[in-house]
């Protein structure tokens, strides 16, 4: 009889050590996501961009990290290859970055010069899809190389649009990394200038989807080239002509780098370092970067 009451106490001492170990894991955790949060700078309002032909208002209901901050969201919180392209982000302020329903604006320069868009309503979006299939099943080689997850490029989550007034080109990609069993999404915005292209490209899970559209329209309207710097300014025999076409901007040169961002991975990692013991440098490390800000 003593040996059963011993080994009920040790049993439950056994499940009492774990629930309690896990509790403070789970404490820990959001610990050092509430520090991580608050280590970041998010700024409102105008904002001048660092490419100096155009300024950024910052939407309501969205908060903008500068460049340091927005590659160490990207690349070291959520586990994507480091781009020095990115100008910033545009945060959901209700969300944050860690959170499990969080997604962002990536926003980058490319200037490629004056994109003609002449050819917008004669392109085969769904030719273009089975081609941008095959480019990005081939470049899984070279990613597994580097470290990162493959890619499977599902499909347009939102079909290519060109808004011909307005000089902007819109469309959405579904897609899957390695095994995740949900999708990410990849919202793209191309906003064409004189001398070359802002891009807006939103992460988020495909769930996200209708929430994402809901913000376009504010989103599109946020960043604003300066005079001398807008499409309309193009001086023909003067300014370079771009290589890529709307089709072609569609299709990617930002493929040939890393072509789509991962949002999915953020939050698991965070967690596998506070499991793994690693707490007290995780802690270490986010308090000498508040200082950085």
């Amino acid at each position: 009889m003593k040996k059963i009451v011993f080994s009920f106490l040790a049993l439950f001492m056994t499940f009492f050590s774990l629930t309690t170990y896990a509790q403070v894991v789970e404490d820990s955790t959001q610990i050092l996501i509430n520090n991580i949060e608050k280590s970041l700078d998010y700024q409102t309002g105008s904002i001048e961009l660092e490419t100096g032909n155009a300024t950024l208002t910052v939407p309501e209901g969205f908060g903008y990290l500068n460049k340091e901050q927005a590659n160490y969201v990207l690349s070291d919180l959520w586990g994507n290859p480091k781009d020095e392209t990115i100008l910033g982000l545009l945060v959901p302020s209700n969300k944050g970055v860690l959170a499990d329903n969080s997604w962002v604006f990536v926003i980058s320069f490319e200037e490629m010069g004056y994109v003609e868009d002449e050819d917008a309503d004669d392109i085969d979006y769904d030719e273009l899809l089975e081609q941008l299939k095959k480019e990005t099943k081939d470049s899984n080689t070279e990613r597994k190389s580097l470290g990162y997850e493959t890619i499977d490029f599902v499909g347009w989550a939102s079909k290519p649009y060109y808004d011909k007034n307005k000089k902007i080109l819109h469309w959405a990609k579904e897609v899957k990394f390695g095994e995740n069993l949900e999708n990410t999404l990849n919202y793209n915005l191309r906003v064409l200038g004189r001398k070359g292209v802002f891009m807006l490209n939103a992460v988020a899970s495909m769930k996200q989807l209708p929430e994402v559209k809901a913000n376009i329209d504010n989103v599109i309207g946020s960043v604003e080239f300066k005079e001398g710097h807008k499409y309309a300014d193009f001086i023909p025999d003067v300014d370079n002509v771009a290589a890529w076409t709307i089709g072609g901007l569609v299709a990617g040169k930002v493929l040939a780098k890393t072509g789509f961002f991962v949002v999915l991975l953020k939050f698991w990692k965070i967690i596998a370092v506070a499991i793994g013991g690693g707490a007290t440098t995780l802690w270490k490390f986010l308090k000498g970067r508040k200082k950085e800000y």
